[in-house]
This record gives C-alpha cells, structure tokens and sequence, in this order.
C-alpha cells in the first residue's frame, strides 16, 4: 500500500511540474506581449486601433492577445508559424519527397518541423517588412504619425525585432507541448483570448452603464455563450462506434482473445484546428493590406470585417477544407485496416482489409462533414448574433470554440498523462519471486 501510494504521488507530482512549467512559460509570453516594439508613438497607435474597432484589426488583436494593438515585440503572434505549418502540410501532400519525409517516422518528423521553423521566419521577415512600410503612412486619431523616425533604420528594427519575437513564440509553443501539459500553440492562443475576456466583460458593463446596450440584451447574450458551451461540449465528445469483432485463438491448451470491441470515430477529429487555420488565411493578409494606405486594398480589408457576408463565406469555406485535409492527416483508414487485419479483426458483414478500409473511410467522410458543418455553425452564426447586438469578439463563436475545447483537450491530456504513468507502473513493475541462496 505504501509502495502504491509512492508511485500515485510520484506521477502526481510530475503532473504538477508539468503544469507549473506551462504557467511559467505561459505567463513569459504574456510578459511579452507588453513589451513595445522602439520607434513607435504608443498613443498615436492606440488612437489608430480605437478607430479600427469592430474590424479585422480588432478581430485580429484577440488572436495575439493585444499584442498587435500595443505593437509589442509579439506583434505578429504565433500566426506565421501556423500559416508556415499549413503550406508545409499542403505541400507534403503534392510534393514526394516531402510525402517520403512524412513517412520516415520520428526522424522524418524532425526534417518537416526544421522546415516548417524556416519557413515561418521567412513569413515574419516578410510580414514585419511589410507591416514597418504601411506604419510610416498611418497616423493617429489627431492625424500624428505612429512611427516616430521613419525610413529604413526602423523598418529593419522592426522586422527583426517581429521575426525574433515570433522565433521566440514558436520555441514557447514548443516547449509547453514538449515538457508541459498540452498543446503550446494552441495553449498561446487560448491564453490571448483569456486575458483579453476580462477587459471585454468590463466595456460591455461600460456600455450597459451608458445606456449603448439593454440589460436584456445582456441576458440574451449570456443565454447566448451558454447554450454555444454546451453545443461544442457535446460535440467534441460525440463518436461514431464502430463493432470490431475478434475471432477466438488457440495458445497452448487454452482459448485466448475473442469478443467484440469497438473502434470509436470522433465527430470532430481535427479538433479546433480548422478554425485556427481559418482565421490565420484570412487574418494575417487582410492585416497586412490593413496597414498598407491604398485605398483599393482598403477596400479589400473592409470587405473582409468580421461579421460580414464576404468574411464569412471565405471562413466557412476555409474551416470545411482544413477539416477534411486535417483529418486526413490525423487519420488514415487504410492503416487502420491493415492493422485489424494482421490482430484477426474485423467489422461484422465487412471483408477485411480494402473493403474495410473503404467502409471506414465512407463513415469518416460523413462525421468529418457534420464535424465541419458544427465548427462553421459555432464559428459564424454566435458572432454574426453577438455582432448585432454591439458585443465584443471575444464573446463571439470562434473565442468560445477555442476557450473550451482547447480546455477540454489540456484536461485530457493530463489525465491520459496520469493513466499512462500508472500503466507504466504496473508493467515495469518486478514480480516476486524466491531469493536465491
């Protein structure tokens, strides 16, 4: 009992190191995202973001947890890795010798992630660029210019000081999905959007205050959220079980294995990646075009405001793709296939191998298209209501679905941590036997 109770505080207290060191590291870019960026008139800046209000910029700010709107050393948040890793992944699919990589295992893994980090300094150097030259033509609400000394002194200072604020970010995400509790990137954008709630609560009471929005309105917006946590609760658990049926074998003198099984299908395999991937495509350029003081490309970024009916056929159509391309990564049928067939598995009435890997498949396609039609539905129509009613983004669809599956997710992650230290337990543990003399 003692010897048990060890082991159980032994695992314990490595979870809780665990998630000690994704607070630290948590807490690190939160440091950082008030950290300014040199050569920059703070108030000339926050005149700018306060016109911006209710715009892609402002949609943008809650993914790099005002990063951005205090042009801070995080400016350009995690989002260059993420559009880095997507067009890698993309690319894996059309390229062989990529699509060889992926299949290398472990070292080939290595090989895409060392792309996948070039590549997103690349995008940052290119962003960061492009974000200095439309700062110099900006000006404040009083017509101030925002950049103090313009000319190519601060655009280099300002790419790097971006680019090496990104590299950092992405080594951040790294380390918390390495040595702590969860996904990093996705961790990093659930942490923008929670320290960004609490000034969201406190401008929405300013404007009951006011007189700008109902109490009813409040309540409504309440039943609101309630009603989208429970929704996307309930569907990032629901599964599709599938019958495995295992055929009795003989060992020895006695009957081993036999029974039915089942191989569960989540109906949202990819998670909330899709959105993620979404809101990058379309954030980052239109941000970039944001800064850039040509009035047709501000004709293209005010087209894009959230809320709006380009904005969110773009999204809807982006979140359908990368549900599918995700879970085609995530999951392969015919491995799955394979597999039961060399343990003697097989699904009732379905011959095993092609046929089963087709059957696993067609059922596949149909959760993952219900998959996506949840995540556009959580993702657009909450914050196409909530934009009606004069409520922040952060209350919106997208913030939700992001709050609460990235939570759900931690959450299993640490106890799938707990149950897989005690099975290591169990199986290194020694069996008695007699001491030799």
């Amino acid at each position: 009992m003692a010897t048990a109770a060890a082991k159980k505080g032994k695992v314990s207290s490595e979870l809780t190191r665990r998630i000690i060191f994704t607070l630290i590291l948590l807490a690190v870019y939160r440091v950082g995202v008030f950290i300014p960026t040199p050569g920059i008139d703070a108030e000339a800046l926050a005149g700018f973001f306060k016109g911006a209000e209710g715009t892609l910029l402002d949609f943008a700010t809650m993914f790099t947890g005002g990063a951005l709107e205090n042009f801070s050393v995080f400016a350009l948040g995690i989002m260059p890795y993420i559009s880095a890793s997507i067009i890698i992944q993309l690319l894996t699919v059309v390229m062989p010798s990529l699509e060889k990589l992926s299949k290398e295992g472990e070292q080939g893994k290595k090989v895409i992630t060392a792309y996948t980090r070039y590549f997103t300094i690349v995008l940052s150097i290119v962003q960061g660029l492009m974000i200095s030259i439309g700062l110099e033509r900006m000006t404040g609400s009083a017509g101030e210019p925002i950049v103090l000394y313009a000319g190519w002194s601060f655009r280099i200072l300002t790419t790097i000081t971006l680019t090496a604020g990104t590299a950092f970010i992405m080594w951040l995400g790294e380390q918390i999905t390495e040595r702590g509790i969860g996904n990093g990137i996705s961790l990093i954008i659930y942490a923008g959007i929670v320290a960004r709630m609490p000034a969201a609560v406190s401008n929405t009471v300013n404007l009951v205050r006011a007189g700008e929005m109902q109490f009813l309105v409040i309540i409504l917006l309440l039943a609101i959220m309630i009603a989208v946590i429970a929704f996307i609760v309930m569907m990032e658990t629901a599964h599709r079980r599938i019958p495995i049926q295992y055929p009795k074998r003989v060992v020895g003198r006695k009957m081993m294995g036999g029974g039915t099984q089942h191989l569960p299908l989540k109906v949202n395999t990819a998670g909330v990646i899709p959105p993620i991937f979404a809101s990058s495509i379309i954030i980052f350029p239109a941000t970039v075009v944001s800064f850039i003081n040509v009035p047709f490309m501000q004709g293209i970024a005010d087209s894009l405001n959230p809320g709006g009916l380009l904005y969110n056929l773009f999204y809807v159509a982006f979140i359908i793709f990368f549900t599918y391309f995700y879970t085609a990564i995530q999951f392969n049928p015919k491995d799955v296939a394979e597999n039961l067939k060399n343990y003697g598995g097989f699904v009732p009435g379905i011959r095993p191998g092609a046929n089963t890997a087709d059957y696993i498949d067609r059922v596949l396609s149909r959760l993952t298209l219900w998959g996506a039609l949840y995540l556009s539905a959580v993702c657009v129509l909450p914050t196409v209501l909530m934009s009606n009613m004069n409520a922040p983004f952060y209350f919106g669809g997208t913030a939700l679905l992001i709050v609460v599956a990235v939570a759900m997710d931690t959450a299993q992650q640490g106890q799938s941590h707990l149950m897989g230290k005690q099975y290591d337990g169990l199986l290194n543990k020694k069996p008695k036997g007699k001491k030799q003399r």
